[in-house]
């Protein structure tokens, strides 16, 4: 991946503390129906989505082996040289597909990755005026090796999909809500999308990070890591940043900006990044559930009453989404759009 970059190592706002507690970490929930009941998990889904904002869960029914199939051609597809892989490298005009952080306008975040539409097409704004109402087509960008990374990636998608909208209604009957009241937004036209990530060895892992602190912009997230770790999250409570320890089989499950305004800050998107090896490589995959480009997010109505004020005002998410894209090509004159900028004032 080449050298740290110096103008990262001058950057104390980005730069990784050298203090992480190591504790027991977020909560580790059991989906297994032989033990939980519905009415059970959407208590313990609440709590950890109120304190934490990230959880981890295990028999959560995803099959071991099309875990396994899709991170065997993850590691065949980035073990190749840098020419091959930027043969479906995304630009601005094809967004999916391969990228490595050597080549943006960012080179903070030590990683490369390659980006899957989960349902192609993929229909997004062309762009962000709230006056322009055309869309444009996304479509999964294949390299040739290896040939059965397309069907690992949709084998995969189908079954973490499935754990999503699990999760989902769990999170809505915890707020009080129908079970299946949040999955309308995801019936047509998602944007929804899989990022597979490669993160080589540092040479100086305390000056780069994996990934740049952040939040999910989206509504849920399902992060599969490897065995060597590096998720950290920043606790609400203090601000410290606690590892998430890699628990074999489970996946880890996080709420994105789009639940936090749905709920109206009952859950709260939580930051996170990723820490970087000096001697190991490091493999994960994200599944980052999205509405459909149409989708206004706002406080859900059945949350609001004279006692609950609405504290964010309405959006569309395509044109935010949209917006996001845009500036991972091109430098913008202004801070990247976040969800606190749709915040009411108090």
């Amino acid at each position: 991946m080449g050298e740290v970059d110096p103008a990262f190592i001058q950057d104390p706002e980005h730069r990784p503390r050298l203090v992480v507690i190591e504790a027991e970490g977020i909560p580790l929930i059991d989906l297994s129906p032989a033990i939980s009941t519905s009415e059970k998990l959407a208590r313990e889904i609440g709590g950890a989505c109120s304190e934490w904002g990230f959880f981890q869960v295990i028999n959560h029914g995803v099959p071991l082996e099309c875990r396994q199939k899709l991170e065997s051609a993850a590691r065949k597809f980035f073990g190749q040289d840098v020419e091959e892989k930027r043969k479906v490298r995304r630009n601005e005009t094809s967004v999916l597909g391969y990228f490595d952080a050597e080549n943006t306008k960012n080179v903070r975040d030590w990683k490369e990755v390659f980006d899957v539409a989960v349902q192609e097409p993929t229909v997004v704004p062309v762009s962000t005026d709230p006056a322009d109402d055309r869309v444009v087509e996304w479509f999964n960008r294949w390299p040739l090796y290896p040939s059965e990374l397309r069907e690992a990636c949709e084998e995969y998608s189908r079954e973490v999909e499935k754990l999503a909208h699990k999760m989902l209604e769990l999170i809505a009957l915890s707020l009080g809500l129908a079970a299946n009241s949040l999955n309308v937004y995801f019936k047509d036209h998602q944007t929804t999308f899989m990022r597979l990530n490669h993160y080589p060895p540092c040479p100086s892992p305390t000056l780069a990070l994996g990934v740049g602190r952040h939040k999910d912009g989206g509504a849920l997230t399902v992060l599969a890591q490897d065995e060597v770790g590096g998720l950290e999250v920043r606790k609400k409570s203090d601000g410290e940043w606690i590892r998430v320890k890699p628990t074999p089989g489970a996946f880890i499950i996080n709420v994105g900006d789009i639940v936090q305004v749905w709920s109206n800050d009952k859950y709260e998107s939580v930051e996170h990044r990723v820490m970087v090896n000096s001697e190991k490589e490091r493999f994960s995959i994200a599944f980052f559930l999205n509405p459909a480009h149409y989708t206004v997010v706002k406080p859900l109505d059945e949350l609001i009453d004279e006692n609950n004020a609405p504290k964010f005002k309405s959006y569309n998410w395509g044109k935010f989404m949209t917006h996001r894209k845009d500036s991972a090509f091109t430098k913008q004159n202004v801070e990247n759009i976040q969800t606190h900028h749709f915040r009411m004032q108090e």
